[in-house]
Order: C-alpha cells, then structure tokens, then sequence
C-alpha cells in the first residue's frame, strides 16, 4: 500500500489558509484541511466562506463538525476526499451515500474513545478510515501511545484499507505508527510550524520508507 505523508492545515482567515497551503504544496500530493465549528471541538479552523489556491495537489477535508452532510452539500467541489468523524453522525450510511451522490471519496474519522467495532459494519462501505492519536481540535496535542493498538486492530480486520492516523505525528512517534499498520500519515505542527518544511516531510519519508 502506498504510504503518504500529508500536512494538516489549520487556518483562521483565507490569508492564513493560502499561506499555509503555500508552504507545503511543492512537497506532497494530498493537502488535510481540518475545518472545525467551535461546536464539535472546541475551536474554529476555516469557518468561512473559503478559496484554494490553485495547486496540483488532492484536498481532503477533516470534518470535525456538527452536520457533515450540510457541509458535504455547501462545499464538496471544493475538495477531493470528505473524512466524517463518526461521532457526528446519527445515521452514518447516510452520510456515506450523500458524500457518494458528490462523487467524492468518503472515510470516517474515530476519535480516541471511539472503539474499532464502533464502525465495523461500515468498512467494506469507505475509503479510508482516520484514526485520532490526539484529542482533537487543536495543533500540538500529546501523541497517545494507547491508540497504537487500535490501529492494528483496524489494520487486522482490512488488511487492504487506508488507515490515516492524525495527532501528534512527529519525527518521534511516526515509526510507531507506521509498525502498528498505517500507512497515511497525517502532520500538523511538525511540518506547518517547521522552519524547514521540506526537511521536515524529508525526515518523516525516510522513517517510514
């Protein structure tokens, strides 16, 4: 399976969000977005009316919002890749076929609490499933060590499946990661606050390649 690393931008204002796109567009294939409410977690990240600079790189939209299929409707010509958390959901195949209906790809993001079996029934249905290390909501959260199992866990039922973990991927913790069965590797801070960003994604290919 084809092992990607891929930046995480948060951004409070389209300049932020272009800016941050910017830095890291020239090193990766797939850009995450992380759009936030102030409702699902406790912040806000693109809550507004927003533009991607143009760019040959794939977007997926990290939704750690309330209503994922209102969003789906507004704003899916916008990204490649809608990734639901499945705490947001109540009817989760739902969600599933409206993101299909759009022609886009779909995946569910679990939060740490959130058990493997939670979204057993649907896996044969998605994507990619995301897996939280982190508490999320905000850049720079404790990597959580415990999660490593249920990544394996996830990795043993779909041998075949894109599992993305998100939080806490450092230069530290990716080889951990990648041992437990990922193979999507999702940084935040580590790479956007980087002063070196290119050798930052460097640094994270060469532990896991």
């Amino acid at each position: 399976m084809k092992k990607m690393i891929i930046p995480a931008i948060i951004a409070k204002s389209q300049e932020e969000l272009e800016n941050n796109i910017n830095k890291v567009k020239d090193f990766v294939d797939l850009i995450q977005l992380d759009f936030m409410d102030g409702k699902f977690v406790p912040n806000n990240s693109i809550d507004f009316d927003f533009e991607l600079p143009e760019t040959d790189c794939l977007f997926e939209a990290h939704l750690m919002v309330n209503d994922p299929v209102k969003w789906t409707d507004k704003y899916h010509k916008k990204v490649d890749i809608i990734l639901a958390h499945f705490e947001s959901m109540d009817k989760p195949s739902k969600v599933i076929d409206f993101v299909r209906s759009k022609n886009k790809k779909v995946g569910f993001v679990l939060k740490p609490e959130t058990p493997v079996s939670a979204i057993e029934e649907y896996l044969d249905d998605l994507d990619q499933v995301l897996i939280m290390t982190v508490i999320p909501g905000f850049y720079g959260s404790p990597f959580l060590p415990e999660i490593l199992d249920k990544i394996s866990e996830l990795r043993k039922l779909k041998p075949n499946l894109n599992i993305e973990v998100d939080g806490g991927v450092t230069d530290k913790t990716i080889g951990l990661v990648d041992k437990a069965g990922a193979n999507m590797f999702v940084s935040g801070s580590y790479i956007v606050k980087s002063d070196n960003i290119k050798n930052a994604i460097e640094t994270l290919k060469k532990i896991i390649l």
